[in-house]
């Protein structure tokens, strides 16, 4: 489980591994970074990969469960799904097709995620893992993020980043109220 950074910590381990592992530098110089819907304007992007998180969902298969080996009657964790976008920022079709087909080959093989690969300000335990799957936006969809973004349309790779589990608050150290009594007493004469 992870703190509430823990967002943040899989969109910038993502980047920051493809960045890593990114081998046609000298071909296609490219920049890798997390952008926010503020930064979409198509200025400054010029020979870039932009990971833009654009939704993010409560997992349906794992919401309410507690984690394995504890007991039911420890707070459970929130689970969700980072909905992605990744956006290739070029004026040149053979950088374009090649460095999406190049992401498209490292997320497949590569599609977890665990403590050594996840950056630490997520607060990541030896256990977790991220499941990086390829998502199916429909053609409407994903027009639709385009028009609401100030940005022309780019080649973009669609992705969902799941199960990230984040750590339930801190529970006060108080014992419960059970039950409270109230006594009515009458109007004094």
């Amino acid at each position: 489980m992870a703190s509430v950074r823990g967002v943040h910590s899989v969109c910038d381990s993502i980047v920051q591994f493809l960045r890593n592992a990114y081998p046609l530098q000298e071909d296609f110089p490219f920049q890798f970074r997390v952008v926010s819907s503020g930064e979409l304007n198509g200025e400054g992007f010029d020979e870039t990969l932009s990971l833009y998180l654009y939704r993010v969902t409560v997992n349906e298969h794992v919401r309410s469960q507690p984690l394995p080996g504890r007991g039911a009657e420890e707070r459970t964790p929130l689970s969700i799904d980072l909905h992605f976008m990744l956006s290739l920022w070029t004026k040149s079709a053979a950088a374009e097709q090649t460095v999406c087909a190049w992401v498209m080959q490292q997320l497949h093989h590569y599609p977890l995620l665990d403590q050594s690969s996840l950056t630490a300000e997520g607060g990541w335990r030896s256990d977790d893992v991220v499941q990086i799957i390829p998502a199916e936006l429909s053609n409407e969809d994903l027009m639709r993020i385009w028009d609401a973004l100030a940005s022309d349309y780019r080649l973009s790779l669609s992705y969902i980043a799941r199960v990230v589990r984040i750590d339930p608050p801190e529970q006060e150290e108080f014992v419960p109220v059970v039950a409270t009594r109230f006594q009515y007493a009458g109007p004094e004469k």
